[in-house]
């Protein structure tokens, strides 16, 4: 019941979001839909009277179904950049397939003894198509519109990865903020827009198609314009554009903090970390919350903004472990320990720019720096064990990941198996508690405002790195009998950025100035 009340009590606080999140979904689905039928129906009608073109049309929509969404999203980046443009194209050609393949169906299935009448009565082929064909394939054609509204629905909540907006963004992250309230908030309305619409067009596929033919073609149009006009970036101005992942969103050491600390109020859309480094660069945006230790920052030549007024807590990395982990395998620790105190920041923005920029191999890059550091051992193809090693979905985790896997098989007959890419801080630290996996590379900062939870005033007495190191591994070992080992060395906090040339020319070096320049007006 309190898990009810909080839900509602989310969604209350979070109406108006919710609402905007809603229509942004809804006109993400819609327009590509339309578009897609527009483009499948002819389609469709076409390979039915060429059936030599039904095998290649209908295997070429069938390849763009079996291309994951989000790596289909990806490639739309480099052609249509970020936002709407790119979730649109990618859900157009995933609503093809249902809607090609069912008007392909359809037509064809038609009794030929039917279409035979037709023309004994003297009806030309088009007149058969529209009058004969199209109305009596209607129900199977609507049927694939009803599949692609459905496919839509779901698959545009990825779209909140590259800026579209829609119920991702509250579905990512929550994912991130380790926040079921935020999970639900965007899962269940997606689920019921899915059900509400494939309800709605079922009862359109029991209407009388010819007092349904102007109906369908007035709220198609309107919702077409609608849908489109809702999507042309309205003029702003001068103002500022921020791209911000889900989990910064919701964080206090993250945009809430911005606007409570240094009441900044920015025009923002949500982003992956995948792709924000490049958009700040491209200019299609104009800051972004970034890592300090990332490699893209040398590579796009940007310029972290000075905290002022200290909302980023300190990040330092090291392993969060099992403590029966390290019970049944005591060595473990202080194999993991080798590592502590060996990476600097600087020397970690170096690995990550050689993973990021330059794509190099994360395993290369991880045995490289412990060859170079009097590390590296031969592994000694160990049995016992595994050790199961977790990492977020980005490169520095990579990094460690693989790092540790090779101090582990070097200095000991463990075995060690890496379980890259788990997604945000909610599902590697789900894996650790439900022991699928042994330790993983976290941060103190995470562990301190996302794991913890810990309220304002209690996070204000934690100013230095070694406070809040003692007060993460005191209440992990309290509350989930896990272990914070040394700290690696590195901060990997959070920080927002800007391109060089623009913090140069806008004068902006820190936060505060920022807020100074977007309320110069």
């Amino acid at each position: 019941m309190n898990d009810q009340q909080s839900l509602w009590s989310f969604v209350l606080e979070q109406k108006s979001k919710l609402l905007d999140q809603v229509i942004t979904h809804i006109g993400l689905t819609f327009t590509s839909l339309i578009l897609a039928i527009l483009i499948g129906i002819p389609l469709g009608i076409l390979i039915s009277r060429k059936v030599k073109l039904a095998g290649p049309v209908l295997g070429f929509a069938g390849i763009l179904q079996t291309i994951p969404s989000i790596a289909l999203l990806g490639i739309m980046i480099p052609v249509l950049g970020i936002g709407p443009k790119p979730a649109i194209v990618a859900l157009f050609l995933y609503a093809l397939l249902p809607i090609i393949r069912n008007t392909f169906t359809g037509i064809t299935q038609v009794n030929s003894s039917v279409i035979d009448a037709a023309k004994g009565m003297g009806m030309s082929n088009l007149q058969i198509l529209f009058k004969v064909q199209l109305p009596l394939a209607m129900p199977v054609l609507l049927a694939g519109i009803r599949t692609a509204t459905v496919i839509n629905v779901g698959v545009a909540t990825l779209a909140a990865y590259i800026a579209a907006g829609g119920l991702g963004e509250f579905i990512f992250g929550g994912i991130a903020l380790n926040n079921s309230n935020m999970i639900l908030a965007g899962a269940i309305p997606a689920a019921l827009l899915a059900i509400l619409f494939d309800f709605l067009l079922s009862k359109i596929q029991r209407f009388n198609l010819r007092l349904l033919k102007p109906v369908l073609l007035v709220s198609g149009l309107l919702l077409f314009i609608l849908s489109a006009t809702y999507f042309i970036p309205s003029v702003k101005g001068d103002t500022l554009l921020g791209g911000f992942t889900p989990e910064f969103m919701g964080r206090q050491d993250g945009y809430l903090g911005l606007k409570d600390k240094y009441n900044l109020n920015i025009r923002t859309v949500v982003i992956s970390d995948a792709v924000m480094y490049k958009a700040v660069y491209e200019k299609d945006l104009d800051l972004i919350s970034g890592y300090s230790t990332d490699g893209r920052l040398k590579a796009f030549d940007l310029v972290t903004l000075r905290d002022d007024k200290g909302i980023f807590p300190p990040y330092y990395a090291a392993p969060l472990v099992q403590k029966k982990t390290l019970k049944k395998y005591p060595e473990l620790e202080e194999i993991l320990d080798q590592l502590s105190g060996k990476i600097n920041d600087s020397i970690m923005t170096d690995l990550n720019f050689r993973v990021d920029y330059l794509k190099q191999n994360p395993e290369k890059v991880a045995r490289e720096f412990l060859v170079k550091a009097g590390l590296y051992k031969n592994s000694l193809n160990g049995k016992r064990g595994p050790i199961r090693i977790g990492s977020k979905i980005f490169g520095e985790q990579y990094i460690l990941a693989n790092m540790y896997r090779i101090l582990i098989e070097g200095n000991s007959d463990l075995k060690a198996e890496t379980k890259t890419g788990l997604g945000g801080t909610k599902i590697c630290f789900d894996a650790l508690i439900n022991d699928q996996i042994d330790f993983y590379p976290e941060y103190t900062g995470t562990g301190l405002l996302v794991l913890l939870k810990v309220p304002a005033a209690v996070l204000d007495t934690l100013k230095s790195k070694e406070g809040v190191y003692k007060y993460v591994k005191n209440q992990f070992d309290t509350d989930y009998k896990l272990k914070w080992l040394k700290p690696i060395g590195f901060n990997n906090a959070y920080a927002l950025m800007m391109r060089r040339k623009q913090s140069d020319d806008l004068r902006v070096k820190s936060i505060s100035d920022l807020t100074n320049y977007l309320n110069k007006d």
